[in-house]
């Protein structure tokens, strides 16, 4: 009963975009969106534990599954946005010498592109300045990213 409530909680904190890849019934559905709107602390408190005795009524397997594909998702995304940070920061430590290595498995990136970007992340660096060539480099790698997939 706890765990169901628990999921029920969680599915309040997603964003509605997020709730249309769960499948949900129409009364859970409204109870989910109630809840979100609610500002007081017993009246969700309430609307939670009604949440979870619809959640009780209902087969649940399929918004288990849902979820977890939801949060799986998510973390599958983190880790690329983790890999490419890795890369942007190696390519600022390195200079332009690191072009190279990333062309080799990216062909379809811009190389003149990329070298003025990452000359522009290195002289702000060496000048202890804002990292906005350093995000522009991060936008430019995430691109070639999203297009290799």
């Amino acid at each position: 009963m706890l765990a169901l409530q628990a999921l029920g909680e969680a599915l309040v904190k997603l964003s509605p975009g997020q709730l249309t890849t769960i499948p949900l019934d129409g009364k859970l559905g409204e109870a989910i969106e109630t809840a979100q709107r609610i500002k007081s602390r017993e009246g969700r408190r309430r609307q939670m534990q009604f949440i979870g005795k619809l959640m009780r009524d209902n087969d649940t397997t399929a918004i288990k599954k849902a979820y977890q594909e939801l949060l799986d998702g998510r973390n599958e995304n983190t880790k690329r946005f983790h890999a490419l940070e890795q890369i942007r920061d190696q390519m600022i430590e390195q200079g332009p010498n690191a072009i190279g290595n990333y062309m080799e498995n990216n062909p379809q990136a811009d190389r003149r592109r990329l070298s003025q970007l990452i000359r522009a992340a290195c002289k702000e660096k060496a000048l202890n300045k804002p990292p906005s060539s350093g995000r522009k480099l991060f936008r430019y790698l995430r691109e070639v990213d999203e297009q290799e997939q």
